[in-house]
């Protein structure tokens, strides 16, 4: 594995603005969003906005990717996806929910995910996560995925591609009448192989007009998540692999989650609706 020096916190920019005519979710300025009470099921209208939102996101995302380089700071990619979303009339889910403080989630090597973009320097060998969600319509698009920087180590390049092949094939597991944990068995078994750690506390969830419903879809096999799947069910998938333990460290700031043994980790995510036959994927650029 590269022996790149671990991550230590930046420095924050000032809270970026987003224009008074782009509607705010309901929670931004409180402490906490309401808790959802709606169904998890959705109507054609609600879809059709969710894959709206989810084409803002993934178009938003593929933006600031253009920008990873060695050089190039964490808080210059939420940058570009503020923007981006802002100018397509879209308001960053993340900016303002419990009080997060960017646009985008910018998670570097041991950072399973939540990193908070700031002064932090990319690195030639860096593997980072980007997740970015749009708010627009009444409704939010989620997603997420692990570029490389620079020339990263064969370990680290593997850990991304195989990560994002296990997201693929619990994509292709999901079926109406199955239950919701068939898709942490899929992602576990595959990631086993390999001998991976799968991240358990941090989860897919139900979107919607929510930017987290409620539904928990985990990652590994639990038979304790058997929710049925439905038609018109609207949820995200976002497996986190690890080179080592699942188990992690909190940051003082709260939100920064980083792998026990500081080992690298990898994450890829996208929002879905459950269609008659399978899962149809909103968040496509």
């Amino acid at each position: 594995m590269s022996g790149q020096s671990l991550l230590v916190p930046g420095t924050l920019s000032p809270t970026r603005s987003v224009p008074a005519s782009i509607p705010r979710p309901e929670y931004v300025g409180k402490a906490a969003p309401t808790p959802y009470t709606g169904p998890e099921v959705q109507d054609a209208e609600t879809i059709e906005k969710m894959r709206i939102a989810g084409g803002i996101a993934a178009r938003a995302m593929e933006e600031a990717a253009k920008h990873i380089a060695p050089g190039v700071t964490t808080d210059e990619l939420d940058r570009v996806a503020h923007e981006y979303m802002c100018d397509h009339g879209a308001y960053p889910s993340t900016l303002g929910y419990r009080s997060f403080p960017k646009s985008l989630c910018a998670s570097i090597n041991e950072v399973i995910c939540h990193g908070i973009p700031d002064s932090t320097v990319l690195r030639d060998g860096d593997i980072v996560n980007l997740d970015v969600t749009a708010f627009i319509g009444g409704v939010h698009g989620d997603n997420n995925a692990t570029y490389l920087c620079g020339d990263v180590d064969e370990e680290s390049r593997l850990l991304v591609e195989r990560t994002r092949e296990a997201l693929n094939r619990a994509i292709k597991a999901v079926k109406p009448g199955r239950r919701v944990n068939i898709i942490g068995r899929v992602i576990e078994s595959y990631a086993k192989r390999f001998g991976y750690g799968v991240v358990r506390d941090f989860t897919g969830h139900g979107i919607n007009s929510s930017f987290h419903s409620g539904l928990i879809v985990p990652h590994y096999d639990s038979p304790h998540h058997d929710t049925l799947i439905q038609p018109g069910m609207t949820f995200t998938i976002e497996p986190m692999l690890t080179l080592g333990t699942y188990e992690y460290d909190m940051w003082e700031d709260g939100w920064t989650v980083v792998t026990k043994d500081r080992k690298r980790t990898a994450q890829f995510e996208h929002t879905l609706v459950v269609t008659d036959t399978g899962a149809e994927i909103l968040t496509l650029p």
